[in-house]
């Protein structure tokens, strides 16, 4: 659970980065493009329109230099991160038929999504989703499935969950999983 806390949190974070970053660009690009306050000298000849746009690009140039970089920085940490989510996919996609009914059996056929206020969907499961998105790295074994409803399943999509969604799936499942079974939910294939 911590480890997909971290992944969760890292991956939040440098979302949060990213729209920052783009901001910090946009808006020195702006600030640069705006006329200075000083007022042209009384006899001073007017420039070439030529060196106004160059005195401009420079100014442009010079202004998102710094945020520039930040941003670049950002799409390269977020491409190596790509790059290891695709390198740890599971090879197999779908979950077994013994996967299918050992989860589903353990959810009772019952959706274990939440439906709102901390309770349990009460649609019947139709799908075998994984927990943590196969796309991200998730693993095909029966701690990574959950029974879903369709349009739990949709809703989740390929989102990696919060850690209070584990933690929430986690409480829910120990209401109706005996105490022998794990209730243990999400699971990362390590990389190769």
């Amino acid at each position: 659970m911590v480890e997909l806390k971290r992944i969760y949190w890292t991956r939040q974070a440098l979302r949060l980065a990213m729209v920052g970053a783009a901001a910090w660009l946009i808006a020195s690009a702006i600030l640069a493009l705006m006329p200075n306050a000083s007022p042209m000298a009384v006899g001073e000849p007017a420039t070439s329109s030529m060196a106004i746009l160059r005195q401009m690009f420079d100014g442009v140039a010079a202004a998102v230099a710094i945020p520039g970089v930040v941003v670049v920085g950002l799409i390269i940490g977020a491409v190596v991160i790509r790059a290891r989510d695709v390198r740890r996919r599971d090879p197999v996609r779908r979950f077994t038929r013994q996967q299918r009914r050992e989860g589903m059996a353990r959810a009772g056929g019952q959706c274990e999504m939440e439906a709102g206020f901390r309770r349990r969907c009460a649609r019947p499961a139709e799908h075998g989703d994984h927990f943590y998105p196969w796309s991200k790295g998730g693993s095909t074994s029966l701690q990574n499935f959950v029974a879903a409803c369709s349009r739990c399943n949709r809703a989740k999509g390929a989102k990696i969950p919060s850690p209070g969604q584990q933690e929430g799936l986690e409480r829910r499942r120990r209401t109706y999983v005996s105490p022998q079974v794990a209730v243990v939910v999400g699971e990362r294939r390590p990389l190769p």
